[in-house]
């Protein structure tokens, strides 16, 4: 009976495997037949998607099926990529040379999947596969389809390499799969991107144990990637590597990952540090403008006569704008030595320059509460900046 047990098992696992075959071929031969005119772009792809198929799960099947399809393992390049290309060089080259390594393969995917108005992402992990744990990193997906997540490998999907050769195969078991099945071989860096609500650590992936363990704290993750999709890119980067140095750095692979995360967030600081500066030092120079106009006035002694109002106006204006420039300048963050070098002189600037605004303003002041005859005598000094 045990022979036949097994036996049966077997039998039935291929049915299944055949539904599965069965319930995307259609999808599949209408994708497999689009005209070229439609694969110029994933905006092309996704539009002839989206004419031609109404559910998400038939969207998303065939969003997989081409990138999975149409795109060859670029074996000689899987250890030269090029980190300095952006998302979009990234999907540009892939769709020219139909040629890419995972992370080519993972962009695309859900490039195509966010142009039809799926929520997807690309998950930066790395992975295990008979038993042992690879020590490259690993690029894969996660959409949601009516309102559960699943988890794809259009890399995986696509075929195998054997001796340095790239085999094209399609392997639907990397295809809307479930995040507590995809554990067993994938890992993200960051656990938010499990999808699980007791997500495992490197330690227990790396052992084999990825049992769900209730005695852990609940991760509500549905919850953390609302508050995640809300966050500037920086407070999402450092979440990121806190989750990632939270979860374990049990390899160099994955500190690796750690210090990058962290790198980039020093960069897109300083970036926006200095982006604060230059606008900062434009508001700057446009009170220093005003200012000017302002001296050019008094030391013309207040001719051609205007309003009291319009004269008040004419140095408040400046003074207030360098108020805000103080204030915002204060408010930096300061990420690199040349930042606070360059912070340090503007600061300088600021300070002398505000002080001739307010030594202005309390003439303007004075100067308002006299009478026209005292006014005429209290012009006896040239200004400069």
């Amino acid at each position: 009976m045990k022979n036949i047990f097994v036996i049966l098992l077997f039998f039935f696992t291929l049915i299944n495997f055949g539904q599965a075959t069965t319930a995307y071929s259609l999808i599949d031969a209408k994708m497999k037949a689009m005209p070229s005119s439609s694969t110029t772009s994933t905006t092309a792809i996704a539009s002839y998607i989206k004419e031609n198929f109404k559910t998400q799960t038939d969207k998303v099947r065939a969003s997989f099926y081409y990138t999975a399809s149409n795109i060859s393992y670029d074996v000689a390049n899987m250890f030269d990529v090029n980190f300095n290309e952006t998302t979009q060089e990234k999907i540009a080259t892939t769709l020219k040379s139909k040629k890419g390594v995972c992370i080519h393969y993972a962009e695309t995917f859900n490039d195509i999947n966010n142009k039809m108005g799926i929520q997807s992402y690309v998950i930066e992990g790395y992975t295990k596969k008979d038993g042992k744990v690879g020590n490259l990193a690993h690029a894969w997906n996660a959409a949601k389809i009516d309102g559960k997540w699943y988890i794809f490998d259009p890399t995986w999907g696509s075929g195998y390499v054997d001796k340095g050769k790239f085999f094209k195969k399609m392997n639907n078991i990397y295809f809307k799969t479930d995040p507590k099945k995809m554990i067993i071989s994938h890992i993200p860096f960051d656990y938010l991107w499990q999808f699980l609500n007791y997500p495992i650590t490197n330690s227990e992936f790396y052992q084999g144990k990825i049992q769900v363990n209730k005695s852990k704290k609940y991760f509500d993750f549905e919850k953390e990637i609302s508050i995640y999709n809300n966050l500037k890119k920086e407070d999402q980067l450092f979440e990121s590597a806190e989750r990632i140095k939270k979860n374990g750095l049990k390899s160099a692979m994955i500190l690796e990952r750690y210090e990058g995360k962290n790198e980039h967030l020093d960069n897109l600081r300083n970036n926006n540090t200095i982006e604060k500066l230059n606008a900062i030092v434009f508001e700057m120079n446009e009170a220093v403008v005003l200012l000017n106009d302002f001296i050019y006035y008094r030391n013309n002694k207040f001719k051609p006569t205007f309003s009291d109002d319009k004269i008040s106006k004419m140095i408040e204006s400046p003074r207030e704008k360098l108020k805000k420039c103080e204030n915002d300048i204060y408010k930096l963050a300061i990420v690199s030595d040349q930042n606070a070098s360059q912070v340090a002189a503007i600061k300088k600037n600021l300070i002398i320059t505000l002080a001739q605004a307010e030594e202005h303003a309390v003439f303007v002041k004075n100067y308002l509460t006299k009478s026209k005859i005292v006014r005429k005598t209290m012009f006896s000094k040239v200004f400069w900046l």
